[in-house]
């Protein structure tokens, strides 16, 4: 049985990179917010204030709608990502495909002909006007099988160098104990206060930024 080498290549012919090029031009996913025919340009309006508890409400609910807008633009541009990767992944497997018969065919005639190619046995490597082919052992590996059971027999025969131990600070331990560790040098413990923003019809909620909620 020859060997099977897994090689990828990626390479897109000329029919399909046109057909990406054309689903692009002519997608439409977010209309006139079409990032792909537009040059991105997002400024920060300056903040308004509802003027009482009705128009708090409106703000709520435009929050809302803002969402679930940014949501369905989400989703068309993930449509037509699928889709773009589909045509390229379809190009990408037929020529893998392709490689995979010429590498394989390549080793069962190597494999064939191995003592007249490498002079019976002095060479490993082939050289051809158009590249090399040939034979190289892979790095040593460790391949391991109940690890429970091998970390026993390593302690029992004393092997500790074969036992990698990882240090790390242990964040939960030190919020238990947040008095005692904030008196170890480098170390703070910090809690701020956040304005929190869930309109009725999202699950999820919405926090203020930083510079907004300290009213900068």
């Amino acid at each position: 049985m020859h060997p099977v080498y897994d090689i990828t290549v990626y390479d897109i012919t000329w029919e399909r990179s046109q057909n990406i090029k054309n689903l692009i031009e002519s997608s439409k996913l977010f209309g006139e917010d079409n990032p792909m025919t537009r040059k991105m340009s997002v400024k920060r309006a300056a903040m308004a204030v509802p003027k009482d508890l009705a128009e708090a409400a409106e703000f709520l609910a435009e929050i809302g709608r803002e969402h679930r807008r940014i949501n369905e633009n989400r989703n068309r541009f993930n449509e037509q990502v699928e889709k773009l990767k589909a045509v390229m992944m379809e190009s990408v497997a037929e020529r893998n495909s392709r490689i995979d018969q010429l590498v394989e065919g390549l080793a069962a005639f190597a494999e064939t002909h191995r003592q007249e190619l490498t002079d019976g046995g002095k060479r490993k490597t082939v050289e051809l006007p158009t590249g090399t082919f040939g034979w190289r052992l892979t790095p040593p590996a460790v391949s391991l099988r109940n690890v429970k059971q091998i970390l026993e027999s390593i302690k029992h025969l004393g092997l500790t160098q074969f036992i990698r131990v990882k240090e790390e600070i242990d964040k939960e331990a030190m919020l238990a104990e947040c008095e005692t560790a904030s008196k170890i040098k480098g170390v703070s413990i910090g809690q701020r206060e956040e304005f929190v923003v869930k309109p009725s019809d999202l699950e999820i909620e919405i926090t203020a930024r930083a510079a907004a909620s300290s009213g900068k």
